[in-house]
């Protein structure tokens, strides 16, 4: 971390990449001082590799279920995780638990968000969870990552009120609206943070 020039960013994707797109942009606007030199997929034909290409941002993907188990597959992409330099793993919509040895490698240097208010409704469906239940209000958290489901240390949240007339499709919009407004933010503070105890 003590290194020039800007900290190297991976983001892990599975699905479309919008937070993924949203971190680039905030990065280009210098709202977020870091590079996104890698985008990680565990699903070949996901959309995030389509935006990674648009974007001129170098990707790779893996079918994990080709490898004998979980700890060759994170072996894999470590391999190509120091190849790149990277100092901080992003997880942006990544539907796979992380492993220890992602974890011992990048020990508090892997950030997730997750689209409920945790410890509420941790998993992969955070959004539909709050509006089955009923609830009144769901969020956002940005957290970092440990060994268990959405159980790491909370470093941001931010509400989101559901309406009356609120579907699942609008919530889904209210979500991904402040995900790509938070998500930079309370990454900027964390690399701040970071640079301070490294420096």
């Amino acid at each position: 971390m003590s290194k020039a020039g800007p900290i190297r960013l991976a983001v892990f994707a599975s699905g479309s990449g919008s937070n993924f797109e949203a971190l680039v942009k905030a990065i280009r606007k210098q709202t977020l001082e870091a590079e996104v030199a890698l985008l990680v997929s565990d699903k070949p034909d996901a959309f995030a590799l389509t935006r990674a290409d648009t974007l001129a941002v170098p990707s790779v993907s893996f079918y994990p279920k080709q490898f004998p188990s979980k700890e060759v597959f994170e072996r894999e992409v470590l391999d190509h995780l120091k190849e790149a330099d990277i100092d901080l793993i992003v997880l942006a919509g990544y539907m796979r638990i992380i492993g220890q040895t992602l974890l011992e490698a990048f020990d508090n240097r892997i950030i997730n968000i997750h689209p409920s208010l945790l410890p509420l409704y941790p998993g992969k469906q955070g959004i539909q969870d709050a509006f089955d239940a009923g609830d009144k209000e769901t969020g956002v958290t940005v957290h970092l990552v440990d060994e268990g489901i959405d159980t790491g240390t909370i470093l941001a949240q931010e509400k989101v009120v559901i309406d009356p007339d609120d579907t699942i499709e609008s919530l889904e919009e209210k979500i991904h609206a402040v995900e790509h407004v938070l998500y930079p933010e309370v990454i900027q503070t964390y690399i701040k943070k970071l640079q301070k105890e490294y420096a």
